[in-house]
């Protein structure tokens, strides 16, 4: 079994960020096929276990320092040393300057696993220095032996615009732990347990949506829900429906929600099981238009045989062949075309996630295939 070793500089136990979720059951199935050494922070203490081991070098994740350390550098080379570790993947290309030091100083192979193209969404995000970490990103990839990119679209992005070599790149996308969809008695079972808590009527049919809200892409898509896709929505000769948005970090300005309490909007907040929420879903609304990568709440929607409505950037990774019909794309800020996609999903007979979905995100299925690329390098 070959040796790898992860850097993760912040707390991903327990998950539940789309961005937790993409490191912990990343390592969690990789360690399936290598034995994993993770320097991390002291709160991810917990991950360890089977082939996994912790090395909590970064100290706690309230740390900022931990970013520009320059002693972590003898530390992981001495550890590596020690057990035979010659390989190194860094989760996003923050600690790139680490990852060179190792390269060079102590013939370790970096590998970068990308989970957006970071300058990209921060330039979307509005931030004045996204060229700055543009530079930096393409200086950490192009220091790589191997670069890991959630989807197609970030892996040519880097080709074309880092000068990467197409050999020494290849998708790793987000994954869901499951090879079928949620059984229809159990999607059933969590409408009812929904309908129950919110005291809806039995045909209520529910509209879902999910993600951290302090983060302002899904903020936006909150305000796109609200103020103008509902609007379109409440015209309709649509059967009673409610449009359900969860998630932490909702500004205090937007008085959870209230004033659109009886517009069919519920607030529910941060819920302790997503899951939940996902198999009562009959549709998933995915109002999305930047912020990078592949949005991880789309996947676990239709892993859980929602339906779903997307924007065209918040479904970039998610091939709508693969849904079998059950996901419909959208151009992105047309919400009249959005409203209209919901109206005809919701008309047309229910079908099942297809196999194929399930082949393509299978965590196993993508680590078994990292950890083959991992080992041909070594």
């Amino acid at each position: 079994m070959i040796k790898i070793a992860s850097l993760v500089s912040y707390r991903i136990v327990p998950p539940v960020t789309g961005g937790e979720k993409g490191i912990y059951y990343f390592l969690q199935s990789l360690g399936e096929f290598a034995a994993l050494s993770c320097f991390t922070v002291e709160e991810n203490k917990p991950l360890a276990g089977g082939n996994i081991s912790v090395l909590p070098v970064l100290g706690t994740s309230k740390a900022a320092w931990r970013y520009a350390n320059p002693f972590l550098f003898f530390k992981i080379k001495k550890a590596c040393k020690k057990l035979g570790i010659n390989c190194l993947v860094i989760e996003h290309p923050y600690y790139g300057w680490l990852g060179a030091l190792l390269k060079y100083f102590a013939g370790i192979k970096l590998i970068v696993h990308s989970h957006n193209i970071e300058s990209t969404r921060f330039r979307t995000l509005g931030k004045r220095w996204w060229r700055l970490l543009f530079h930096y990103e393409k200086f950490t990839h192009r220091k790589a032996a191997l670069s890991f990119f959630i989807s197609a679209s970030d892996q040519q992005f880097a080709i074309q615009n880092f000068g990467l070599l197409p050999h020494k790149t290849m998708v790793c996308t987000y994954g869901i732990p499951g090879l079928q969809p949620t059984p229809e008695a159990d999607k059933k079972t969590a409408k009812q347990h929904i309908l129950e808590q919110y005291q809806l009527e039995g045909e209520t049919v529910l509209l879902l949506f999910n993600g951290t809200l302090s983060y302002q892409p899904n903020l936006d898509a909150v305000k796109e829900i609200v103020e103008k896709i509902n609007p379109l929505l409440q015209k309709q000769s649509l059967p009673n429906y409610k449009i359900i948005i969860c998630g932490k970090g909702l500004p205090d300005s937007f008085n959870n929600l209230e004033a659109y309490k009886d517009q069919d909007v519920i607030y529910a907040g941060f819920v302790d099981d997503i899951k939940l929420y996902f198999d009562a879903a009959d549709v998933f609304i995915n109002p999305v238009t930047d912020g990078g990568g592949i949005k991880t709440k789309l996947i676990e929607a239709l892993a859980a045989n929602a339906r779903a409505v997307s924007y065209a950037s918040g479904a970039i990774g998610v091939d709508a062949f693969l849904t079998g019909g059950n996901m419909k794309i959208v151009e992105d800020g047309n919400a009249t075309a959005f409203v209209s996609a919901l109206t005809g999903i919701l008309a047309r007979q229910k079908s099942e996630t297809p196999a194929a979905f399930f082949d393509h995100f299978n965590w196993r299925s993508i680590t078994r295939k990292a950890a083959e690329a991992i080992e041909r390098l070594l």
